[in-house]
């Protein structure tokens, strides 16, 4: 199967990028949320240059096999989101929008508890049809790249994390590699 391998390098500039965006487009976040398990990482990594507090969402759209399921659905939300969101700007991270349907889910559960506005930041946006839609109410939308519809294994998935580099490096060698944001 043809894949993207991307690096934690390639992930730290892409987050590096997406901080400077945000910053560039005048958005000051609140609060950064994080979709898991997938934004975790991104999440704290952007949380070094945007200095805020990271709360977390666990929402499941595949099955146990990785099939997309009918709809998302909450796996761990926000105690007191009310408290917590309400009037709040929110700066919603995650690793991909593949079909979007995860951020839909989000952003409109989100939006349920009054914050003050959404953005979202995705390292990587699959250019393809996607089965949800970016509500209207999200001020800023942001991907570190765009990329085309094919797997994408992240350092944090590799069980051997010196052979994803090796595997990541030699595709890029011979032209198949992961896009890089420039540093």
């Amino acid at each position: 199967m043809d894949k993207y391998k991307f690096t934690y390098q390639d992930i730290h500039r892409t987050v590096r990028s997406l901080a400077e965006r945000v910053t560039a487009a005048g958005y000051e976040t609140d609060v950064i949320v994080a979709i898991g398990s997938g934004g975790f990482i991104p999440a704290r990594m952007l949380r070094t240059y945007i200095d805020r507090p990271i709360l977390t969402v666990g929402v499941a759209y595949y099955d146990k096999d990785n099939k997309p399921t009918k709809n998302p659905r909450k796996v761990q939300w926000i105690e007191e989101a009310e408290r917590e969101l309400k009037g709040r700007r929110i700066l919603l991270v995650d690793e991909v929008d593949d079909s979007r349907a995860t951020l839909e889910y989000c952003v409109r559960e989100l939006m349920s508890h009054g914050p003050a506005t959404i953005a979202v930041a995705v390292l990587h946006n699959k250019l393809k049809e996607k089965r949800g839609a970016m509500p209207k109410e999200v001020a800023l939308y942001l991907a570190g790249l765009d990329i085309e519809d094919k797997w994408v294994a992240y350092p944090w998935d590799a069980k051997d994390i010196d052979a994803h580099d090796v595997a990541a490096a030699a595709d890029r060698a011979t032209g198949h590699g992961a896009p890089v944001v420039a540093s």
